[in-house]
């Protein structure tokens, strides 16, 4: 994947023993952080054998709720340590070293009930979100699957500001969704999503009926 723009994976290498004590602190860019995973597997309606998708696992956070409700999972991650916690985790689960920008691996070339992501898309551009989000849904969703993103978001750039004035210091500039913009610029690609605010800085994308 050397044509692909500079992977932060090392920072995340770096990251990932500290991350389960840090995400849950009530803090930016993580308030509401539980609640986001609790949203994204309330939308997926999770039930045994279903196959589920992570993109993006981290340390398997959201994988694991699937997981004990019975579901079959995949996982990707682009940090390896990160990919070691998750499989401390999750044992029986099937784990991929995947950047979302490039090819996908051999082992993944299958359909999904369900692909799931959380605290992933924001190192994204729009225009790239919109790419990758492209090609998985037709890809690698059985019909009448679903997409469900979890992410730093805010309703539109005001809502932004003001989180952004009142973190401070918190504050770091990466390419949060903005949902004004960001469901205008999926529908004009052809993808149809809802949108859920589920805390100051971050909600849930749903996106459905692609065909």
């Amino acid at each position: 994947m050397d044509h692909l723009p500079p992977n932060p994976s090392s920072e995340f290498d770096e990251w990932a023993e500290s991350y389960d004590a840090s995400v849950p602190v009530d803090q930016f860019p993580f308030f509401g952080y539980r609640n986001i995973l609790t949203h994204i597997v309330a939308e997926a309606e999770p039930r045994p054998g279903l196959s589920v998708l992570d993109l993006g696992t981290g340390t398997g956070n959201l994988a694991s709720r699937f997981s004990e409700l019975g579901c079959q999972v995949w996982c990707t991650d682009f940090s390896a340590p990160m990919l070691a916690k998750a499989r401390q985790k999750l044992p029986a689960a099937r784990l991929f070293l995947h950047d979302l920008r490039g090819a996908w691996p051999g082992g993944l070339n299958c359909t999904f009930d369900r692909i799931v992501s959380a605290y992933v898309f924001h190192h994204f551009e729009l225009d790239e979100k919109i790419r990758i989000i492209r090609s998985i849904i037709p890809e690698r969703l059985i019909p009448g699957g679903r997409l469900i993103i979890g992410d730093i978001a805010f309703p539109n750039l005001a809502a932004l500001e003001r989180v952004k004035s009142g973190v401070g210091d918190e504050w770091e500039d990466e390419f949060y969704w903005l949902a004004d913009e960001s469901l205008a610029a999926l529908a004009k690609a052809g993808l149809r999503a809802e949108y859920s605010q589920v805390s100051v800085c971050a909600g849930v994308f749903h996106f459905h009926d692609w065909k």
